[in-house]
């Protein structure tokens, strides 16, 4: 759900905040996207230029790290500042402005968490992920319109249409 940064006797460390638990990870924040984007098979910096690429988006942009599921994260800073945390935009089910320009998040799960980011930014920050994750899931769909029509050319998808049809009909 995010990747938070922890500083630990001077040194930088990540707190992951995960739907069932909490763990402490000897990475950087930034670290620990670089080997999530590795392990999804791309770079950070791939993912970077994909964002770009498809949006124009050059100053913190979100990033998908694993399109088949749906795993897009955006940053709350420059990612080569160390306060800077990755939300994951699937999990936010609510925030609201707090103190001292932080925002107040509550995730899916409940858990709240206060985050060192003005509401305006964060929001900004969102919205863009949502507009990512709108061109990443018409560009996957698109691909599996078009497989299904490779694997079911029109007459049998007709014929499926119809069996659906008689089926339906066919129900009490």
């Amino acid at each position: 759900m995010a990747i938070l940064p922890l500083v630990k006797n001077g040194k930088l460390f990540s707190r992951v905040i995960e739907a069932e638990k909490e763990v402490i990870v000897k990475l950087s924040p930034q670290e620990v996207v670089n080997r999530s984007c590795s392990y999804f098979g791309s770079s950070y910096e791939g993912r970077k230029a994909g964002t770009r690429d498809l949006m124009g988006i050059t100053h913190k942009p979100p990033i998908v790290v694993d399109p088949g599921n749906y795993m897009f994260f955006f940053p709350t800073a420059s990612s080569t500042r160390q306060q800077c945390a990755w939300i994951s935009h699937a999990y936010i089910q609510q925030y609201s402005a707090a103190d001292f320009d932080n925002t107040e998040v509550m995730f899916t799960s409940g858990k709240c968490e206060t985050i060192p980011v003005s509401a305006t930014s964060f929001e900004n920050q969102l919205y863009r992920t949502a507009q990512l994750r709108t061109i990443i899931s018409a560009r996957i769909e698109e691909e599996h319109r078009k497989m299904n029509l490779l694997l079911f050319p029109k007459e049998k998808q007709t014929n499926l249409i119809y069996e659906q049809i008689i089926r339906e009909l066919g129900k009490p």
